[in-house]
């Protein structure tokens, strides 16, 4: 690998490291804040059913926001992710409610859609050479009218309390005793370290914010660009795949036509947590962070006598916010 090549970026992995550092603990302050903050207004938010409810409504926005950090990274965008959640769970939940497939098989064909529907996106940004907002795009409205034919326009309940495969939403809360645990946030955990090792400690993180950083250079060095993109991109429809699961797991109907909107959460969290929004930087766990930002908000202004409307806005505002932050911590490294 040539030195101008991907070795570039590398030279200042260091400062790199330490601003996302420096940007996760900032994230996680506010996080704390925000916790403390409504809990002291609000004497129902402190409720440990609330923390249940917040925990259960994140982990399908955590696991879309996993897998969107790496085409963010590379420059790119997945705006497909929010309406193909809802497609992949309408396909597996027919097959399991309609079809009598097992349950597990019905949670494989969701994975599957969700990795097929990624590698479209790959291939379409990277060997067509589309733009990543309009190729998404399409891909988006195309994995709504797909979930409305899988599920025949009527929405689909996956297995719920003691019906026969209802097992796998003990996955993400199990109930010992009188008490509900979240046990969705021990996997969303372990996943967040385990993509953060990829990310960067294998060729696929690295070669990610290769081309994020410098998409020409990393083509003059020899690395297989076109392999590499497709690669974010499916595995951001992976993990949409397992984002569907979760929201089944949830949600007791899944409705065809809903889920636009979903995908801005994930991403607005992902470049909260400090994933640039211009691609070559970014980080798993700050992505993480930045969803919990969306979430407490989401879920607490409501408490503090906050409508929908403000909430909007003010989540608007901080996604500006960390936009702006990218943008001078760019600028003052170009200085440097």
């Amino acid at each position: 690998m040539s030195k101008s090549g991907v070795n570039a970026p590398e030279e200042k992995k260091g400062s790199v490291f330490s601003r996302q550092g420096s940007q996760k603990l900032i994230v996680l302050l506010v996080v704390i804040f925000l916790f403390i903050f409504f809990s002291v207004f609000s004497a129902n938010f402190r409720k440990y059913t609330t923390v249940l409810s917040i925990m259960d409504y994140s982990y399908y926005i955590v696991l879309m926001a996993i897998g969107v950090t790496f085409p963010l990274i590379t420059g790119g965008v997945d705006l497909s992710i929010g309406t193909g959640l809802i497609c992949y769970s309408l396909a597996g939940g027919y097959l399991i409610v309609h079809c009598g497939w097992p349950t597990w098989a019905g949670m494989l064909v969701s994975i599957l859609f969700g990795v097929l529907i990624g590698t479209l996106n790959g291939v379409l940004v990277s060997v067509m050479s589309l733009p990543p907002f309009l190729a998404t795009l399409c891909t988006c409205m195309i994995t709504r009218g797909l979930g409305s034919i899988c599920s025949k326009n009527f929405g689909i309940s996956w297995p719920t309390g003691g019906a026969e495969g209802s097992w796998f939403r003990n996955i993400f809360k199990i109930t010992i005793g009188d008490t509900k645990y979240p046990l969705g946030f021990l996997w969303v955990v372990l996943l967040v370290l385990l993509m953060g090792f990829v990310l960067n400690h294998t060729k696929i993180g690295r070669y990610t914010i290769a081309i994020g950083s410098n998409k020409e250079a990393t083509i003059l060095s020899g690395i297989n660009v076109r392999f590499y993109h497709i690669m974010a991109y499916v595995i951001s429809g992976f993990f949409a795949g397992l984002a569907a699961i979760a929201y089944s797991a949830v949600f007791s109907t899944v409705q065809p036509g809903t889920g636009a909107g979903f995908e801005l959460e994930a991403i607005g969290g992902a470049i909260i947590g400090g994933v640039s929004a211009s691609g070559g930087a970014g980080s798993v766990g700050g992505s993480l962070l930045g969803v919990f930002v969306i979430c407490l908000l989401k879920t607490g202004l409501p408490y503090i006598g906050l409508q929908a409307n403000w909430q909007q806005i003010i989540t608007g505002m901080v996604l500006i916010g960390a936009v702006m932050v990218d943008i001078l911590k760019k600028k003052k490294a170009q200085t440097a």
